[in-house]
């Protein structure tokens, strides 16, 4: 499976859940492929690889960043994960 494969998916799964899922283009390297806004102020920032791919160095800290803000940001390189990656973000206190 493709990495754009994953991504379509991922954006079908969030408009469902009533959410936007938005490119981030920042003019910067490295960051989150999407920002995941869902209803009750909920933001996550998730990156998109392809199947057993891992994040780049920089990417790896990006996501650091952004946790260390208080901030989800998630790996997704599986169909699977869609589900348990948006129940997260839901669930979170952000």
């Amino acid at each position: 499976m493709r990495e754009s494969s994953i991504e379509k998916q991922l954006v079908k799964e969030v408009k469902l859940r009533g959410g936007m899922c938005e490119k981030w283009v920042s003019g910067t390297v490295g960051w989150p492929d999407r920002i995941v806004l869902l209803p009750d102020e909920k933001i996550g920032f998730v990156e998109v690889k392809a199947p057993g791919k891992e994040p780049r160095p920089l990417q790896t800290h990006r996501h650091k960043q952004l946790r260390k803000l208080g901030y989800k940001v998630y790996v997704l390189d599986r169909p699977e994960q869609i589900g348990g990656i948006l129940d997260g973000i839901q669930n979170s206190g952000i």
